[in-house]
């Protein structure tokens, strides 16, 4: 039910219609919030914390996932080879820890988040959560001192922690009608500062609201592993033929789906919430050769041993490309701070 409401006012927020109008004078009221926000910080009444180190904030105004995490992963792993010293902080969605949490391999996705852990994985760098920003940082810097950027995962309107670099990131829904909450999916306004853009969609598809000149970024499927043995692999070309449901507890399923029927695959879709609580009863009744998930959600299922042990399910990573002029831009930039 929960899944149905979201996906009705999301569609709400896609156009000026009769929903969108009536709300639209209680956004005027949100944007003077905002506005009184910032207010407070430019005029030195609300302090911001600058640390030793730059710090680099990924962040989205949409309401949702636009694919932040995939991008965290390519910027640490790409630091790294850039000889940079990367840690992450992240709020943790979901993560039921009060205190500061380092997150290592084996923690508890429902203890630290399900995103921070994936981060953690694939990008073999320390992660801190929190929700305390600044002190997530602190305990980081205190426990890796070799550590010479920080990358705030979903970071934006925290602005306790001062930023040295911005990057606002848009999926194929663009600013939808370009309002803010509860209007329109917009957490600020589209005009708000960055120092880059950088759209999650296919090449060629132009986006309205973004501007051409956003970084691009796409996600591409890796090899596919089997949860219950994850040394066996296949692509998604050799799952032709198979009954196939694919699940996904992500923001925006539907950028899933569509990646998979890009790659020629048939299949029953099972759209869950964004981090979606899974069980050893989530795939019982599921009639399919194979289930497949994202790898945000098998670092939950890998937790559980029913879903474990369940030879059907199939995990798809995705690796981010992005333009190659993006990184030599950001390296200049904090070198600069």
């Amino acid at each position: 039910m929960r899944a149905l409401l979201e996906a009705a006012l999301l569609r709400a927020w896609l156009r000026r219609g009769l929903l969108a109008c009536l709300l639209w004078p209680v956004s005027k009221l949100f944007q003077l919030i905002i506005q009184f926000r910032l207010g407070l910080i430019m005029l030195g009444y609300k302090r911001q914390t600058r640390l030793d180190v730059p710090v680099i904030v990924v962040g989205n105004i949409f309401l949702g996932g636009t694919g932040k995490t995939p991008l965290v992963i390519w910027l640490a792993q790409q630091l790294k080879r850039a000889g940079k010293t990367p840690g992450v902080i992240s709020r943790g969605y979901g993560a039921s820890a009060e205190t500061i949490s380092e997150v290592r391999p084996d923690s508890l996705a429902s203890v630290v988040g399900d995103e921070p852990l994936l981060i953690a994985l694939r990008g073999a760098c320390p992660v801190m959560v929190g929700r305390d920003r600044v002190a997530a940082a602190r305990a980081l810097l205190a426990a890796y001192p070799a550590t010479d950027v920080i990358i705030s995962d979903d970071g934006l309107q925290h602005y306790a922690l001062a930023r040295d670099v911005e990057i606002l990131m848009f999926d194929q829904r663009g600013v939808g009608n370009g309002w803010l909450l509860p209007a329109g999916p917009l957490r600020e306004p589209v005009q708000r500062r960055r120092d880059f853009t950088v759209l999650n969609a296919p090449a060629g598809v132009a986006v309205a609201g973004i501007h051409e000149n956003a970084m691009r970024m796409q996600l591409v499927p890796d090899k596919l592993f089997c949860l219950s043995a994850p040394g066996q692999t296949t692509s998604l070309a050799q799952l032709a033929g198979q009954r196939i449901t694919a699940a996904a507890g992500i923001g925006h399923p539907q950028r899933y789906f569509a990646m998979l029927r890009a790659a020629g695959l048939q299949f029953a879709e099972l759209a869950l919430n964004d981090h979606h609580a899974f069980s050893a009863e989530s795939f019982r009744n599921v009639d399919a050769d194979i289930i497949l998930i994202t790898e945000k959600d098998a670092v939950k299922c890998r937790q559980i041993a029913e879903l474990r042990n369940d030879a059907r399910i199939w995990v798809v990573p995705v690796s981010a490309q992005l333009d190659a002029g993006f990184l030599a831009q950001l390296l200049t930039m904090i070198s600069e701070k």
